[in-house]
């Protein structure tokens, strides 16, 4: 395969495109996941969902299409009538009432009605659900995009440098390879959690620390096949150094099995952020995810209150079946063999 054949040209990205639009499956995924996206960008900036821990409605409001929930019946307290019994003589603070309830009444708010339904129901507080789950996907989705992009850019790293020298170094980078895929991830994944505490940079930390393994296997392969090659050899004999050789030769034609890789741990780390978050060990207790919105259902659910667990449960559902079929298409664009170009 010829240098001009591998290095990757507008042409080749114009043809991955092409196949890319193809796929109406592709692009509808591509449509939903990009308007998740906008979401994301949006309760970023406060346009939406900056009012998620405002209590809103009542505790447990029903969504609209379920309806207010019946009024509860209420005892009827009978007041006594006739004059008000004189107790000053057996409590000395008596006199005192009328005129500490004239100086209350100074600092008494009123609360806002709540509402009695909500679009997507209401949590125990009464913050609307609709709100907590797009707020929840910015952080879920957030964390997922940056705990990726962590695991991936170590796993291209240390499978370029053991692919490409291989020797000592290679067996170096084997011997922490094999060090981390012995211990079980969710033994891992604890252990860091333990070490870097709760917060949404912590676990960026710990997904992206424990997640790396399979990139590094994958584009240490193709490192290893790629070295080889003569567009790799003629740039050594024009004299192209070992960085240029490794990331503008060869990383270029193997980015796209880091790109696929990337894509498929994004879907693996929103699930491994909600599970997290779910036993206590993701975000703080200040922020909410998909995660903790699942730890609050559950105990919702056992009274009856099933819409938090509904609206959660769709919305990530809908987003990880779609990033996940996007991923199917764009590594089938981004294959060189599926482009003819091996």
């Amino acid at each position: 395969m010829s240098a001009a054949a591998a290095t990757p040209s507008q042409g080749v990205w114009a043809l991955a495109w092409k196949r890319l639009k193809a796929d109406r499956v592709g692009m509808v995924c591509l449509a939903i996941v990009a308007a998740f996206a906008v979401l994301v960008a949006l309760a970023a900036l406060d346009v939406v969902a900056k009012n998620w821990q405002k209590e809103v409605g009542v505790p447990n409001a029903p969504p609209h299409l379920v309806g207010p929930k019946p009024p509860e019946a209420v005892g009827v307290i009978a007041v006594p009538t006739g004059p008000n019994v004189d107790i000053s003589d057996i409590d000395p603070l008596a006199p005192k009432y009328k005129e500490w309830e004239e100086a209350a009444k100074k600092y008494k708010t009123e609360e806002a009605p709540r509402a009695e339904t909500l679009p997507l129901g209401g949590d125990r507080l009464g913050r609307d659900i609709l709100q907590k789950v797009i707020k929840g996907a910015e952080v879920s989705i957030v964390v997922g995009l940056l705990a990726a992009l962590v695991a991936t850019t170590i796993g291209t790293l240390l499978g370029s440098i053991s692919g490409f020298f291989g020797g000592k170094v290679g067996d170096l980078l084997e011997w922490v390879y094999n060090v981390f895929t012995a211990i079980p991830s969710i033994l891992l994944i604890f252990a860091f959690a333990v070490i870097f505490g709760r917060g949404i940079m912590s676990v960026v930390l710990i997904l992206g620390l424990t997640g790396w393994t399979g990139v590094y296997r994958l584009v240490r392969a193709e490192f290893m096949k790629h070295r080889q090659r003569e567009y790799v050899r003629s740039a050594e004999a024009i004299g192209a150094s070992v960085p240029s050789r490794i990331f503008k030769h060869i990383l270029p034609n193997v980015s796209h099995v880091s790109l696929v890789q990337l894509s498929l741990l994004v879907v693996g780390f929103i699930k491994s952020e909600v599970i997290l978050s779910y036993l206590g060990l993701g975000v703080s207790v200040d922020q909410v995810s998909w995660g903790t919105m699942l730890s609050e259902a559950q105990s919702e659910l056992i009274l009856g209150y099933w819409w938090q667990l509904a609206a959660v449960t769709f919305s990530m559902a809908v987003f990880v079946t779609a990033f996940a079929l996007f991923t199917d298409a764009l590594r089938d664009a981004l294959d060189p063999k599926l482009r003819g170009l091996e």
